[in-house]
């Protein structure tokens, strides 16, 4: 329900981590296995010298003095630009709209999302297999969307409350003029251990 695409952010952490575990084993491997720090020794200065000889074919006046480093310098930028622009893109798709309809010069109608969280807060604030609600809306491809998480009582029957969801959910489809995607999530948490159970396991 987020506009994230899960699958890249799956391959760019997949990479990162793969990058990062590689360094760290590598600098482990430096500071305790005597071959791997002679390695080290043994080839730095001819990387190093490999590095001056290739920035002298592109050669630039002070203070770049290459073209590689000026390239290397502007991959790095561009590099930050889309981290940042990745990382602002995380865990968007969150809207205080949930539905809306033009009346023409009349104006619009606006349904803030807040007004139907209390609504159903409300509505279940007297089921005693409740304990918690949360309600938000997203963006999502089939529009807005609606997203309740439902903290259970223990010993609570999940499908009594799928129900009771389900026609809080048919009026609220009905009260909009329209269905509306949900998304319904029952959960446990520290106030279900500590709560008393209505039910014999």
């Amino acid at each position: 329900m987020r506009n994230t695409n899960r699958a890249l952010n799956r391959i760019l952490l997949t990479i990162l981590g793969i990058i990062l575990l590689g360094a760290g084993a590598a600098l482990i491997a430096a500071g305790t296995l005597p071959g791997a720090a002679g390695f080290w020794e043994t080839n730095l200065p001819s990387v190093r010298e490999h590095v001056r000889n290739l920035a002298g074919t592109a050669p630039l006046p002070d203070p770049v003095r290459s073209w590689w480093l000026a390239l290397g310098i502007a991959v790095l930028l561009a590099g930050a630009v889309l981290g940042a622009a990745w990382l602002a893109s995380q865990g968007g798709g969150k809207t205080p709209r949930l539905a809306e309809r033009s009346e023409g010069n009349a104006g619009r109608t606006v349904v803030d999302a807040g007004l139907v969280s209390a609504a159903i807060k409300e509505a279940l604030n007297g089921n005693p297999d409740v304990l918690a609600t949360s309600v938000s809306a997203w963006e999502s491809r089939r529009g807005t969307a609606l997203r309740l998480r439902l903290e259970a009582r223990k010993g609570a029957s999940p499908r009594d409350i799928g129900d009771t969801v389900e026609q809080l959910l048919q009026e609220i489809d009905a009260w909009l003029g329209h269905p509306m995607p949900v998304l319904v999530r029952i959960t446990s948490g520290t106030r279900t251990q500590v709560s008393s159970s209505r039910r014999a396991r």
